[in-house]
């Protein structure tokens, strides 16, 4: 990626893998960008959109029309930079207006150098990546283009994200601890693998201290911190390449330690099950998606971020190598695994973002069920 901060204005164009193009204004920093085209459908919480590491090698186009009304300001980011490769929207606006905003979203994409392009028709986009799928995609800006043949070519030579591995390059390198909020009751080994501030700021809020570590942690360095629960977090790529994570996660069921996944760890607990994962068309984004709690009948409108999807059957129990597992939730949309549960030890997951930076608090109550699975375990 090369960007530049001038000529907020300039000429852009948007070209797919697939040759259709959008002509456009530049939008945050002015230069070319790659990474894989996709659709948010949350009409507010861009700035945790922005900042969420699942995001790693993605362009997001928002399907909201308006994006930057309410600015930026220094408390809502879920990591320390913005982490898409590229940012699409339709009407952006010219002037923020909220109490907490310290500068308009335009410039805090100029100034993290993310190349973005406005003005072109995103629900025009989005119906196409919903027609045609997921894919490369390249924003160029400038007054100086490329022509399309040079340009689509650039495109088609970028990595895919289908195999890619790239949970090691957004997680911390170092571990880091979050002390719990009051009375400290639990530890908890949390596995970085893209993790957004705010999980660990709700096993805080539970009384639990949050050892943070590196995705490429062992075993010996997940129980070097005595931990009561086990944490696995959300994160880019392709999970069919993480088998550190899995080989780890293994481990953790051998002993029955208390367990709780989300999104990348969800299809790493599928994984270690048995179960295969494969690509969504399109995926799940945004913080408006209906997803069913199968053990309670429950309904709930949750915040989504992912690609790919755990291959489970939704009609049985499966027997696995760590006793019988079923999954626990699913997406009335399109009836994908939205969550899985182990019968016969203290394990579950789920494929979105119980956190819900930004999004509803519908799923809050899974922090309070790893809560219970730990007091179980001591009980």
């Amino acid at each position: 990626m090369t960007t530049s901060t001038r000529g907020a204005k300039a000429p852009a164009v948007l070209v797919l893998e697939d040759g259709r193009t959008f002509h456009g204004r530049a939008y945050g920093a002015v230069g070319v960008t790659f990474g894989e085209a996709v659709f948010s459908t949350g009409m507010t919480g861009y700035q945790e959109t922005l900042t969420d590491p699942s995001y790693h090698r993605q362009v997001v186009v928002m399907t909201a029309p308006h994006v930057g009304n309410t600015g930026v300001n220094d408390d809502d980011p879920e990591s320390q930079r913005i982490w898409v490769a590229g940012y699409v929207v339709r009407d952006p606006a010219r002037v923020p207006s909220n109490w907490r905003a310290k500068r308009s979203l335009d410039e805090e994409l100029r100034q993290q150098g993310v190349v973005g392009i406005s003005g072109i028709d995103t629900r025009a986009l989005t119906r196409h990546l919903r027609e045609r799928g997921a894919m490369r995609v390249g924003i160029f800006s400038g007054n100086a283009l490329p022509d399309a043949g040079t340009m689509l070519a650039e495109v088609r030579q970028a990595p895919e994200m289908q195999g890619a591995d790239l949970s090691a390059e957004v997680a911390t390198k170092e571990t880091y601890v979050v002390p719990a909020i009051g009375e400290k009751k639990f530890t908890v080994a949390a596995v970085d693998l893209g993790i957004k501030g705010m999980t660990p700021h709700r096993m805080a809020e539970r009384g639990i201290e949050v050892h943070v570590l590196p995705a490429t942690a062992t075993a010996e360095d997940v129980y070097a911190v005595n931990p009561d629960g086990v944490f696995f977090s959300n994160g880019p790529g392709d999970p069919s390449t993480a088998d550190g994570p899995v080989s780890v996660m293994k481990a953790v069921l051998e002993r029955k330690t208390p367990l709780f996944g989300i999104c990348f760890g969800n299809q790493i607990l599928g994984r270690a099950l048995g179960f295969g994962t494969y690509k969504l068309k399109y995926g799940h984004r945004g913080i408006n998606q209906p997803v069913q709690d199968r053990t309670t009948g429950k309904v709930e409108v949750t915040a989504h971020n992912h690609g790919f999807a755990v291959d489970a059957p939704l009609d049985k129990v499966s027997d696995t190598p760590f006793g019988r597992a079923e999954v626990s939730h699913v997406c009335l949309n399109d009836n994908v695994v939205e969550g899985l549960q182990l019968l016969d030890q203290p394990a579950f997951s789920v494929q979105y973002h119980p956190e819900a930076a930004a999004g509803p608090h519908d799923a809050a109550y899974l922090f309070d069920r790893f809560v219970e699975l730990m007091e179980g375990q001591r009980a």
